[in-house]
Order: structure tokens, then C-alpha cells, then sequence
């Protein structure tokens, strides 16, 4: 298990002052809530303290008890006097604590107000941010852990503006409010009651450091448990496959244990501190009515004589004094959980976004003589708008979905290269196919193509643009890609299909369907297109969701299109079914294709085998089987693809 330490804050102070920033937009209703706080704490000490006048003024002469002391037709109160007045004084104690009930409510229920727009902002900032991260980020953090952040580490942040501050803010005032009110109430019996502060004080320092790096370590255990659990269920066809389940068992106590490890070690510090304390105030308690009583029996000893009253009122504050402090040192861990769980928010926040230099841009135009114009109309036909800084003239590119390789070289690592010296061009309307063992290098390419990942060395062209010179929203969206792993998003049929083109007409993704040659399955599904899709499509088969991710890249109709195992899912009959619609689809394309299953790429215009990340056969299907050489061998099945 890690070091706890190194999961704390990185700056705590910094990290609150960051939060508190978020609040800043609230300030009318922060001071609203303020002005509540201070009053409902004033009512609750003002209430505690009318206990005092109430005993000495009436009670004790009601009682019959020392009337020379405390003669009843002495209390008055505004003009009133006797049974009047103490009756009088009742009610006005019963406002003073229904006032302090009712302010109570109302900044609790600005704070609440408070705290989830403050959190629906971060979490916005937080998707927001999410959107322009590079790829590399999601590849190198799993969804469980990124998951995480927007559950329990925004769930802490929760706690600690709606509870922890609040409360922070109360128990402060409550404490110097009482501490003030004992002061005038007897000096001596104040002098014990901060030597027993002073004690709870350590106390609490000791049991906070114990516990605090602990509730900070089983923050960061939770996200790495989130992790593992989504890990498993996206994996658990494959575990049952394979019976693995007493290991995936054993991983899972493991990190549960260290989950659990951390969980005990914090929550057994942070439980034994309120009985600490309340066993220490018990004492307190007993104490300051023992030396109250001599204070009070033996009156004029030194000038300190003390009224019953007043030590009535004086025991009351005394057994409340040590609550606030007991419930501040609980925040403690709270607030240094909560700043772990911020510092975490702000790591994704603060990370570097997908740099974009590009400043050639995709527009509408219009072709005549050969000459190409941008126009603000649909007209079928699109341009790369590209602005000379040199001499300030603009010029415009046809896009024809040509793609050049010049030695390009890459690897995720820096010492562990994946591709090296790539270097071939895909014509327009070319398909070219990409052969070889899993790792050659094959996905890296169409990684690199729409600039999931920048390349070290080496230059990739589009249309005879470099492509770092093309914004990258734009570089994508004159490309569309079929994936391996197909994703579908919560929605009806058609919404799917239409996120290839967010403002597809119902007859241009009906088009698409029926080019994928989906449409006859979606119209003997219960609903047509507008069948709801929910958990990825679990309610369609394997190949139906490919085909569904097959008629997305088709209503998006770029000049690019990049097949990724496209019809690793889709049997040999489906898979004839298409072959004519992807045809048509891939008429006038560039068309880059990853496929293990040969007989899919026979009609490649150009194959390009891969090896350790470099190409070591290129041609058609003919010329590379006239060679004999590695296609050869795949082809006749004399060697296997890993």
C-alpha cells in the first residue's frame, strides 16, 4: 500500500483559497447566511445566559429560597413585576431559541442552495475540461478513478461547503461567545474551563494527525476501487470465459483490504475522540459545580462570590463548551478529506488541454473554371481555407482525403518507439489496408492520422497541408472511423446514427441505414428508429451495433474513412450483406482498413504488412502474393497473425 503522506493536499491552504473561489459569484447570499449564523448563535448563547436572570430573579424567590437575596418584587421587566414580568420573560426565551431555530433553517437552506450550484459549476468545468483532453490522459487513467471524481470527491467537497464550513463558522462563534459569557459570569470559574480546553486542544491535535492521512489515503483508495470494479464488468464475459473468478476474487480483497485498511485506521481515531472529549466534559462538568457550589456557599471569600444563578447558567455553557470543539476536530478530517478530494479535481482541471496550432479551417465552397470560392451555402463540395501569415493572402484547397506519410516515427514512450520511418501516401478514392501482428503498429497509424497522438519526427500531410497546420476539430471532421470496440450512447436508434452528423435529416440517416444495410433490421425492431438504446445497446447483438456504427460514419459522409476491425463482430453472411453498401460507401474515399481477416482487404488498392512498427511489404493483393514473402505466408496460412 502507498505512503499516506504523499496523498495529502499538495498545498491544503492553497487548495481552500482555490475552492473559496468558487463562491465568489454567492457573495449577497454568503452575507445573508453570515448574518443568519451570527444571530442564531447570539440567540442560542443569549438564551443559555437568560437562564441566570430567570433563576436569580425568580425561581429562587418563587421558591421561598434566600428571599432577602432574592426578593420576587424586586425583578421587574418593562414595567411589569412579579408573576407578570417572570411570565414575560419566559415567552420572550421561548422567541429567543424559536428565532434561533428559524435562522437556522434559513442559511441552511442557503448554503444547500449555495453548495450545488457551486458543484454543478465545478462539475461542468470538470466535463468541459474532459472534452479537450488529449486521448493520451484517458488511455493513462481508468474510467473508475476519472468516475470517481465526479461521485466521491465532488460527494466530499458536498459535505464540506454545506456542512464543514458552516459548522466551522458556528462552533468558532459559539466557543468565544461562550467563553465571553462565562468570563463575565465568574473569571475563576473560566480559568478551569481553559485549562481543560487547553487539554482537548492536544487531544484533538494528536488524534487529527493520526486520522487525517488515513481519511485522505481511503479517498484515494476509493478511486482506485471504482477502477477495478469497472475494470471487471466491462471484463466479465472474459472472466467467466476463462473461470477466473477465484483470482479475480483474490485481486479484489486485496484492494478492498487496503480500501478497508485505511478506512479502519482513520475511523478508529476519528470515533475514539467524541467519547474522549465527552468523558472530559463529564468531568468538567462535575468539577466546575463543586467549586461553583463553594463559590456560591461561601459568598464575599476574596470578592469572588458567585449567585446560583449564575452557576446554573455557568454549568449550562460548560457542558456545551466542549462540543463545539469536539465538533470542529471532527471537521478536521472532513475538510482534509474533502481537500484531497479537490486537489484530485483540480489535478484534472489543471491539465494541459489538447494543444491546437492549427489555423487552416474546412468551409463550404464552390468550384467553377477550376477555380474554388467559399461560399456560405451547402454545397456539397468543401475546402481548406488556408491564411498566409507571410503575405497575408488566403487560398483555398480542394478536400480530397489524400494522405501522406514522410518518414514519420512515433511511440507512446519516448525510449520505446512504435512506428518507425512510415512513409507511403494514400491516394483519393484508394483503400488501403493495413496487415500485420497485434502491436505492429497498425491502430497507431489511424491514431495518428486524426492526431489522436502528435508524431516525433516526420511530417503526415493532408490534401499537401501538413497536418499540424489544420485545426484538429476540423482535421476530424472531414474523417469518420468505425471502431473495433463499438460505443452507443443512450437515445433512440436514429439519435445513434445522427451523431455522425448532429443535423442529419431522419432521410439522410435512413439513407445511411440502408448504405450500412441496417435499415432491415432496425424497422422489425419494436419502435424503427426510434427504438431507445440504453447500456451500450445491450439490446441488440454484436453485429447489429457494428452496423449501427457502420451507418454513423456513413451519414457523416467525409472523404476519409477509417475501418478499425470494422467487421471483427459481424459474421460471414452480415458481412457479405455490407460489402456492397461499404462499396458504394467507399466510392471516391480514401479508405483505411484494419483487418486480421484477410479476404476482407483482396481488393485493397494498396497493402501495406507491418512488422515491430515498420512497413516490410507493400503492393495489391496480387503483386504481394507473387512475392511470397509475409503476406504470402498469412494468406496460405503458413504463418498466423498473433
Amino acid at each position: 500500500m502507498q505512503d499516506a503522506k504523499s496523498f495529502r493536499a499538495k498545498s491544503p491552504l492553497a487548495t481552500f483559497k482555490r475552492l473559496l473561489g468558487y463562491l465568489k459569484g454567492y457573495k449577497a447570499m454568503l452575507a445573508v447566511a453570515l448574518v443568519c449564523i451570527v444571530a442564531n448563535v447570539l440567540c442560542n448563547i443569549g438564551g443559555t445566559f437568560m437562564i441566570s436572570i430567570v433563576t436569580n430573579n425568580f425561581i429562587l424567590p418563587l421558591s421561598g429560597f434566600d428571599p432577602v437575596n432574592y426578593p420576587l418584587a424586586d425583578a421587574t421587566l418593562g414595567g411589569l413585576s412579579g408573576w407578570s414580568a417572570f411570565v414575560a420573560i419566559i415567552v420572550i426565551m421561548a422567541l429567543i431559541y424559536v428565532a434561533g431555530a428559524a435562522l437556522h433553517y434559513v442559511y441552511n437552506l442557503i448554503i444547500v442552495r449555495i453548495t450545488t450550484r457551486v458543484l454543478e459549476n465545478i462539475r461542468n468545468e470538470m466535463f468541459e475540461k474532459m472534452q479537450k483532453l488529449p486521448i493520451k490522459y484517458f488511455d493513462t487513467h481508468t474510467h473508475g478513478d476519472i468516475m470517481s471524481l465526479y461521485t466521491n470527491d465532488t460527494d466530499t467537497l458536498r459535505e464540506l461547503l454545506s456542512n464543514g464550513l458552516p459548522n466551522i463558522i458556528t462552533n468558532v462563534l459559539t466557543v468565544v461567545g461562550m467563553f465571553v459569557m462565562m468570563l463575565i459570569l465568574s473569571p475563576i470559574l473560566t480559568a478551569l474551563a481553559v485549562i481543560v480546553l487547553i487539554v482537548e486542544l492536544f487531544i484533538v491535535r494528536f488524534i487529527a494527525s493520526k486520522s487525517g492521512k488515513n481519511f485522505v489515503l481511503q479517498q484515494r483508495m476509493i478511486g482506485q476501487l471504482n477502477g477495478y470494479v469497472e475494470e471487471h464488468l466491462d471484463g466479465l464475459k472474459v472472466v467467466k470465459a476463462f473461470c477466473h473468478e477465484e483470482k479475480e476474487k483474490q485481486d479484489f480483497d486485496k484492494v478492498n483490504g487496503e480500501l478497508c485498511t485505511a478506512s479502519r485506521k482513520a475511523h478508529t481515531y476519528a470515533n475514539v475522540l467524541m467519547p474522549i472529549l465527552g468523558n472530559i466534559s463529564y468531568l468538567t462538568y462535575a468539577g466546575t459545580a463543586i467549586l461553583g457550589t463553594v463559590l456560591a456557599i461561601f459568598k464575599g471569600i476574596r470578592g469572588l462570590s458567585l449567585r446560583w444563578g449564575d452557576l446554573v447558567s455557568f454549568m449550562q455553557f460548560s457542558r456545551q463548551f466542549s462540543n463545539p470543539i469536539a465538533q470542529m476536530a471532527q471537521q478536521v478530517n472532513g475538510i482534509l478529506m474533502a481537500l484531497a478530494g479537490a486537489e484530485r479535481i483540480f489535478e484534472l482541471i489543471d491539465q494541459q488541454p489538447e494543444s491546437d496550432e492549427g489555423y487552416v479551417t474546412l468551409v463550404n465552397a464552390r468550384e467553377e473554371d477550376g477555380k474554388i470560392t467559399e461560399t456560405d451555402e451547402y454545397t456539397g463540395v468543401w475546402a481548406w481555407k488556408h491564411f498566409h501569415k507571410a503575405d497575408g493572402t488566403t487560398t483555398y484547397v480542394k478536400w480530397t482525403g489524400e494522405v501522406e506519410f514522410e518518414d514519420v516515427s512515433f511511440g507512446y514512450d519516448a525510449d520505446k518507439p512504435v512506428l518507425k520511418h512510415i512513409t507511403m501516401t494514400a491516394y483519393p478514392g484508394q483503400k488501403v489496408a493495413l496487415v500485420g501482428s497485434t502491436g505492429a503498429g497498425k491502430t497507431t497509424i489511424t491514431n495518428l492520422i486524426n492526431r489522436f497522438y502528435d508524431i516525433d519526427s516526420g511530417k503526415i500531410r493532408y490534401d499537401k497541408i501538413n497536418v499540424t497546420k489544420i485545426k484538429k476539430d476540423d482535421l476530424r471532421r472531414s474523417m469518420a472511423m468505425v471502431l473495433q470496440d463499438t460505443h452507443l450512447f443512450t437515445g433512440t436508434v436514429a439519435d445513434n446514427i445522427r451523431f455522425g452528423k448532429l443535423d442529419a435529416t431522419d432521410e439522410e440517416v435512413e439513407a445511411a441505414a440502408k448504405l450500412a444495410n441496417a435499415d432491415y433490421f432496425i424497422r422489425h425492431l419494436p419502435n424503427g428508429y426510434d427504438t431507445m438504446l440504453t447500456g451500450d445497446g445491450e439490446n441488440l447483438s454484436q453485429g447489429q451495433r457494428q452496423l449501427l456504427a457502420i451507418a454513423r460514419a456513413a451519414v457523416a459522409n467525409p472523404p476519409v474513412l477509417i475501418l478499425d476491425e470494422a467487421t471483427s463482430s459481424i459474421d460471414t453472411r452480415t458481412e457479405k450483406l455490407i460489402e456492397k453498401g461499404m462499396d458504394r460507401l467507399m466510392q471516391g474515399r480514401t479508405v483505411f482498413v484494419i483487418a486480421h481477416r484477410l479476404s476482407t482487404v483482396r481488393n485493397s488498392d494498396m497493402i501495406l504488412v507491418l512488422e515491430h512498427g515498420e512497413i516490410i511489404e507493400r503492393g495489391n493483393h496480387a503483386e504481394l502474393i507473387e512475392m511470397k514473402g509475409r503476406y504470402y505466408q498469412l494468406y496460405t496460412g503458413a504463418f498466423e497473425l498473433d
